[in-house]
């Protein structure tokens, strides 16, 4: 299993219509990507305050590095990374893989 954790400095001006619209998108991939196990969408919640301005993420969850690999160049991906674009000032992705 591999997890690729994404996390997202918002823009100042980004709204709540275009967060849904991504969380939307990144949704639909578990049905049109071969390879993920799960998609987990959300809000920074943790009170120890070192987010350091990274208030927004998302986790994939990928049955293997191939299926991150596959993953990667896919269309339905590409298509949406322009919403990440949308509304994130910076990201920071993170893989790990594990057992």
């Amino acid at each position: 299993m591999l997890e690729h954790v994404v996390l997202m400095k918002p823009k100042a001006n980004v709204g709540t219509d275009a967060i849904a619209a991504l969380w939307a998108g990144l949704g639909g991939l578990r049905q049109l990507i071969a390879g993920i196990v799960d998609i987990a969408v959300g809000d920074n919640v943790s009170p120890e305050g070192k987010d350091l301005g990274f208030t927004l993420g998302f986790i994939v969850t990928f049955e293997s590095r191939a299926a991150l690999d596959d993953y990667l160049p896919h269309p339905e991906h590409l298509a949406v990374v322009p919403l990440v674009r949308a509304i994130a000032d910076d990201t920071l992705v993170f893989d790990l893989e594990r057992d």
